[in-house]
């Protein structure tokens, strides 16, 4: 990668740093009454959101079903929609039987499982601190008094203008970054139908083969795409990290070469991997 590179992708991670969090005076210093105190507090909370995901009843979906839609652009920017721009949506028949399937399931379910809650909340506080730790600098880290009370979403005043002050100044990087990479992009000279279908952001690579065609499937369902096989034909494996199957698409970014194209694919399992193939053409398709 050149522009969505690793090193950019942990930035964005770090632009809302301070999303969330709230002014305690008693952050400041260590006290193990006061984390129990939080604690507690934030487990309640945890509770409550869970036992309200648990209650939405899946038949509200069932309304999108004859509704009428309009065209996005016009209605934002204030134009007369016309009848003609109207459509009526008419949910397809495979959709409605998922949806009943849920709503069996709903009405089938057990009662709130309140004590499994309680076991998942403090797994679910020790991820967070560890990426919480993984995402803040050295020197920042080393001001808090209890990074278990910081996960928790409470530190001071001066730590919050620091966060947010951090925050600003990768969000400016960040944005950088991605104006030089869209100014380069409109440069090669890609047609427009690979451009259009050649993005798969959060798609699940699920089979990597390779031979002298590159053939990858993805599963689309976490995408924005129905298009779910890509050929590299003539193929060259530039770059190769591995495991490729099981990972996520996050980005790319597509060059012209004397001899067809040059892709750069930045995917995510556990870490971040780099993919980089050379070919003469790519074919993307529905399967």
């Amino acid at each position: 990668m050149k522009y969505l590179t690793k090193e950019w992708y942990k930035l964005c991670q770090r632009t809302g740093l301070h999303f969330g969090m709230n002014v305690h005076d008693g952050a400041a210093v260590y006290d193990e009454a006061l984390h129990l105190q939080l604690y507690q507090r934030k487990e309640k909370e945890f509770i409550k959101s869970q036992r309200e995901v648990y209650d939405v009843d899946p038949r509200f979906m069932l309304q999108q079903d004859g509704c009428t839609l309009m065209p996005a652009a016009k209605f934002m920017n204030g134009e007369s929609i016309k009848e003609e721009d109207k459509i009526v949506y008419v949910m397809p028949p495979e959709e409605k039987e998922r949806i009943q399937q849920l709503i069996a399931d709903y009405d089938a379910r057990p009662p709130f499982d309140m004590r499994q809650c309680q076991e998942e909340f403090p797994i679910f506080q020790e991820t967070f601190q560890k990426e919480t730790s993984d995402r803040l600098p050295r020197e920042l880290l080393e001001q808090i008094a209890d990074i278990r009370v910081f996960s928790l979403g409470y530190c001071t005043k001066d730590i919050l203008q620091q966060l947010i002050s951090l925050s600003e100044e990768n969000s400016k990087t960040v944005q950088r970054v991605l104006n030089e990479y869209s100014k380069a992009q409109q440069t090669e000279d890609i047609p427009q139908a690979i451009r259009e279908r050649f993005t798969f952001h959060d798609c699940l690579v699920t089979a990597f083969n390779v031979g002298q065609d590159v053939v990858m499937y993805l599963d689309t369902r976490g995408g924005f795409t129905n298009y779910n096989r890509i050929t590299f034909t003539a193929a060259e494996m530039i770059r190769r990290e591995e495991p490729i199957i099981g990972s996520t698409w996050l980005y790319q970014e597509l060059y012209r070469t004397e001899k067809g194209y040059e892709a750069h694919i930045l995917l995510g399992r556990k870490r971040m991997l780099e993919l980089i193939i050379r070919c003469q053409d790519i074919i993307v398709e529905e399967v």
